[in-house]
């Protein structure tokens, strides 16, 4: 193909375009850049590009596999100062209301000698550490995200909103839930909205968390605890939809009313550090995790409940899954965008996710409801788990990351 960018000169050539630079999006440029001495040549389409990293307050749970994948990446050690480990997770079913919480089960263990299963990190850190290292491992910036694309035999021809045209063997689309690429490859979601939104703010207080989070299932959904460097934690408080403007138009002492009948005094005072946001809940996945030369990448392929945490290790699985199979067909001198590389891709993650988006759902129903017999049942159900170690290290190991994972989180570098 011979089509040029609307200056006239002559388009750009890469073995993969990556549409997106959020987490997944550089994640996925820079495994593919550390990966065949960096042979594979790598482009990232986005227009936050042409601005400094945004500051957004949010923090994720960060499996063992994933922790594994960045120290394999080199970019663990530029987060790891600020990394809080999960040491102890534990969950009550309780209502707002209550002057007691009892723990109905725990979770304590390592996923591997010395290594928590999970890490507390903050995405802003995390964003700045992965696109810089991209960036210096060569992976080409454009500041403008792709409009449109066409897929041939032999590559995919992307144009960008400013004009500029790209080529590349295989497209990866990171461009989020509501992605275009997804939209403009006839790829329908399966899924639904969740009447629920879940508000996120940074919270400090007076006495140490000792890495402890926690988990209050309430009527309207979980309230989750997540411990951060110093004496600060997360929050995400799954509420109604239709309460949350009320909870957000409220002034700070109102606001922190709210959360510390939630967050409790155990901790000791609490303060309020930043504003809390609102993002509304939804669950969904992609009928297809592939297209002709075109490849569904974290939020673009699925999004599921935030009531594990998992749901950016999920995207991280897709970004270790892709680059294998991609790294692999390369290291053969197979193309990198053909129907069997994305085979590989979708037969490794999409039965995976449907899984964990139904063990989510299931949860989120279950749990977020006041129904007196359904409470006893669950209840039960937790104790019982709760008493059987062999189920609850299970768990962990599941969490943490099983033996199946790619090849990036379990550490072995591509």
């Amino acid at each position: 193909m011979n089509a040029t960018d609307d200056a006239g000169a002559a388009p750009r050539r890469f073995d993969v375009l990556v549409a997106g630079g959020g987490l997944a999006g550089f994640a996925l440029a820079l495994a593919l850049k550390r990966s065949l001495h960096g042979r594979l040549s790598v482009a990232v389409c986005d227009p936050a590009l042409a601005k400094p990293p945004r500051v957004t307050g949010r923090a994720y749970a960060l499996a063992a596999g994933s922790r594994r994948m960045f120290e394999t990446l080199g970019v663990w050690d530029a987060v790891s100062d600020t990394a809080e480990p999960i040491r102890e997770m534990v969950i009550t079913d309780s209502r707002t209301e209550d002057p007691i919480r009892p723990v109905f089960l725990s979770f304590a263990g390592e996923a591997e000698e010395g290594a928590p299963f999970a890490h507390m990190v903050e995405q802003d850190r995390l964003a700045g550490a992965l696109r810089a290292a991209a960036l210096a491992a060569g992976v080409v910036p454009f500041a403008s995200p792709v409009r449109s694309y066409v897929a041939g035999p032999d590559d995919v021809v992307a144009r960008c909103a400013d004009g500029t045209v790209l080529h590349a063997a295989l497209i990866a689309a990171c461009d989020g839930a509501k992605s275009r690429l997804r939209d403009l490859a006839g790829i329908s979601m399966i899924g639904w909205d969740y009447p629920q939104s879940g508000i996120v703010a940074t919270i400090g207080h007076e006495r140490p968390h000792e890495g402890r989070a926690e988990e209050h299932f309430m009527p309207s959904g979980p309230f989750a605890i997540l411990p951060l460097a110093g004496n600060r934690s997360s929050i995400v408080w799954t509420e109604r939809s239709d309460r949350v403007d009320m909870f957000l138009s409220m002034d700070a002492d109102e606001m922190l009313f709210e959360i510390e009948r939630r967050f409790g005094l155990k901790l000791g005072k609490i303060t309020l550090l930043d504003k809390p946001s609102a993002h509304p809940l939804a669950f969904g996945v992609a009928r297809r995790f592939a297209a002709d030369r075109l490849a569904l990448v974290g939020d673009a392929a699925h999004v599921i409940h935030p009531i594990a945490g998992q749901g950016l290790n999920y995207g991280l699985r897709d970004v270790a899954a892709l680059a294998e199979a991609v790294v692999d067909a390369a290291s053969l001198g197979l193309d990198v965008g053909s129907a069997e590389v994305l085979d590989v891709y979708q037969r490794a993650r999409r039965a995976d996710t449907i899984t964990m988006g139904m063990v989510t759902d299931a949860l989120n129903r279950l749990f977020s409801n006041d129904i007196l017999p359904v409470r006893l049942v669950r209840d039960l159900g937790l104790g019982l788990v709760d008493r059987m170690s062999g189920l609850k290290k299970r768990f962990i190991r599941e969490a943490a990351g099983s033996p199946s994972l790619p090849r990036l989180m379990r550490g072995e570098a591509l």
